[in-house]
Order: structure tokens, then C-alpha cells, then sequence
């Protein structure tokens, strides 16, 4: 039978030893939702609430939180946190928050992960009661964790409520998707992955992000991100991206030709199958107005079911690549699901 790591024999509260554990890269993921109504989150989509800058607001409120928990929690150790990142989405009703941290040292960083979560929440909340004062924070939770003896953990899967039907119970379901079916069943996943080193350290504020995620949440997406990595870190946020298979991640920045745009290659490494006519005519958009827009070397591609697609990271970069998926998306995303293959013949 498992113990309860800060009860010692005597039943007292305890601070664990952690002196002989080993130094590993520890990094912990966790989530959280605030549930309101659609009017608040469209208010805070539009940085239209009465308490201004709303997202901000809690995400610093959230990366404060997190270098606080040792304060907060009374058995914590302190620690040397190296990142900490708050990140949020949208669903009709709900503002999704997300928070990962990273330490290297003995003991792991769930705790500052859910902290984060959990503060960033109760702002959300604060910011937001004046609108809907029953706006509730729900589900926070750990989703992955890394290091330590103990390696990778991840949160099981959670089970479909009883009452709706499984695809192996209607095998049928599958023989014939067509776009207007997807999007009636099952509301589609987006993530928005940003590539940037100075806007990884504060130093550059990216307007690519929230201008894709708005326009993917215009066409029906529940949107993850923007998840703002540092270049050479662009491989790990990809596999952020990827962790829930996600229907649709698309990048922007990374794709030039400078020794650290490494987007590409981050991204070939977890293609299955690439789509290079959608890359191709992202290019050829750019380069009819634009000349040094060949220089993208940017890819699209399938990783498993997920649709992958680099975008430059420019606002000029950006609006030609939603020009040009903006019309393929709802037949690209009913083919990968199994359908929606409509033959001219």
C-alpha cells in the first residue's frame, strides 16, 4: 500500500528530505477552466471588460503564483523555478488556463504548475465577477509531469460520459464524414504555436498569435495557445502542441534562413506525410506581393491525425496563410478524420 510522502510514522506533517535525490530537468503541466457566460468571454476575447487587460493580468498573476507556492503551501520546497508559462483558450462558455513549470533539482514542480493554474484562475475570476459574479474555477489538474526517478507521467485518459455513443459502438460513423458532420459531432481542436526568442523572454510582444487564434476561434475552433517558445526550444513546444492531438496546429516564425530558425526541421521530424501543395501555395501567395517571401521554408504535413502547417512570422506572413487554409481547412480536416473525399469524376 502506497504512504503519504509528508505524514511520518507518527502521523505528523512532515517536509520531505530530498538531499540525496539526484539534480534532473523536472517539468510539470497543469490545467484548469473558469466556466462563465458567452458574453464574458467575448468581452475578454475583445480586451472589452471594465477591468482592462484581462489576460495579462492573470497570466502574471499566475507566473507570480507559481514563485510563491513554497509561501503558500506550507511543505513545499523552495525552488529555483527556470520557466514558468500561463497560457489561455476559448470554448463558448469557458476560458481555459494552462500552466507549465521547469526546475532542475531534486523534487518535482507539480505543485508550482498548479499553483499557477489555480491563481491565474482566481484573477480571471476577480477581473471578470462584475460581469458574471457565479463564474465558476473548475478541474485543476496535473496533465504531465517529467524528471526524476519516476520519468514521464501522464493523466489516463478520461472516460466519455456513458450516455454518448463511441465510434465502436456506431462503427458506421466513419464511412462517410463530411465537413458539415464534423463540425455538428465534435467541435474542432486548434493549437497556435509561436516561435520566438525574444518573445519567450519578455522582450517582444508577438501580435501573430492572438490574430490566429481569433480568426481560428471565428471558424469554430476551441483554440489552445498562442504557446510562445523560444527557437531553440520549437521542437519541445511542437510536442506541447501535439500532446492532446490536436486537429489543427499551425506555427508562425522560425522559417527563414537564419541559424536559429529551426521550425522546419522541428517539424519534419514529426510529420508522418507531408503536404507540400498547401506550403507551396502559402509561398506563392507571399511572393506575388512580396518578393523575399520565398525565403519560408516553412512545411505542412500530417502528424498522425493532427493537420501541421508553418507560417512565417509576419502579420504579412500570417494573413496569407489564412488567406490560402481559410478555404481548404474544412475539407482537409473531414479526409484526415476519414471522409470527405469528393471525386470529380
Amino acid at each position: 500500500m502506497s504512504e503519504l510522502s509528508h505524514v511520518d510514522r507518527e502521523g505528523r506533517a512532515r517536509m520531505v528530505d530530498v538531499s540525496a535525490k539526484s539534480d534532473t530537468t523536472r517539468i510539470a503541466v497543469a490545467a484548469g477552466e473558469l466556466r462563465t457566460t458567452a458574453e464574458v468571454v467575448a468581452l475578454v476575447r475583445a480586451d472589452d471588460m471594465p477591468k482592462a487587460d484581462v489576460l495579462s493580468t492573470a497570466r502574471i498573476a499566475g507566473i507570480a503564483g507559481a514563485k510563491k507556492t513554497s509561501e503558500l503551501i506550507p511543505l513545499c520546497h523552495q525552488l529555483a523555478l527556470s520557466s514558468v508559462k500561463v497560457e489561455f483558450g476559448f470554448t463558448e462558455d469557458t476560458i481555459t488556463i494552462e500552466a507549465s513549470a521547469k526546475t532542475k533539482g531534486p523534487t518535482g514542480v507539480e505543485m508550482e504548475a498548479l499553483t499557477a493554474v489555480a491563481v491565474a484562475g482566481l484573477t480571471l475570476h476577480d477581473m471578470v465577477k462584475a460581469v458574471d459574479p457565479a463564474a465558476t474555477l473548475n478541474g485543476v489538474r496535473l496533465l504531465t509531469k517529467e524528471g526524476g526517478k519516476h520519468g514521464h507521467w501522464e493523466r489516463p485518459a478520461e472516460q466519455a460520459p456513458m450516455d454518448i455513443p463511441t465510434l465502436a459502438e456506431e462503427p458506421e460513423a466513419t464511412e462517410d464524414i463530411s465537413p458539415e458532420q464534423i463540425s455538428e459531432s465534435d467541435q474542432l481542436s486548434a493549437v497556435v504555436l509561436v516561435a520566438s526568442t525574444r518573445a519567450a523572454c519578455g522582450t517582444r510582444v508577438d501580435t501573430t498569435g492572438p490574430v490566429l487564434a481569433e480568426w481560428l476561434g471565428g471558424l469554430g475552433f476551441s483554440v489552445r495557445g498562442p504557446l510562445i517558445y523560444a527557437d531553440a526550444e520549437i521542437d519541445i513546444g511542437l510536442a506541447d502542441a501535439l500532446r492532446f492531438e490536436p486537429s489543427l496546429v499551425i506555427s508562425t516564425g522560425g522559417t527563414g534562413a537564419s541559424p536559429t530558425d529551426a521550425t522546419p526541421e522541428a517539424t519534419l521530424a514529426v510529420l508522418d506525410r507531408e503536404l507540400p501543395g498547401v506550403a507551396e501555395a502559402i509561398r506563392q501567395r507571399g511572393t506575388a506581393k512580396f518578393p523575399l517571401a520565398a525565403l519560408s521554408r516553412g512545411v505542412a504535413g500530417l502528424a498522425g491525425r493532427s493537420v501541421v502547417v508553418n507560417l512565417p512570422g509576419s502579420p504579412g506572413g500570417v494573413k496569407d496563410g489564412m488567406a490560402v487554409l481559410e478555404p481548404l481547412l474544412d475539407h482537409l480536416l473531414a479526409q484526415v478524420a476519414g471522409g470527405g473525399n469528393h471525386d470529380n469524376k
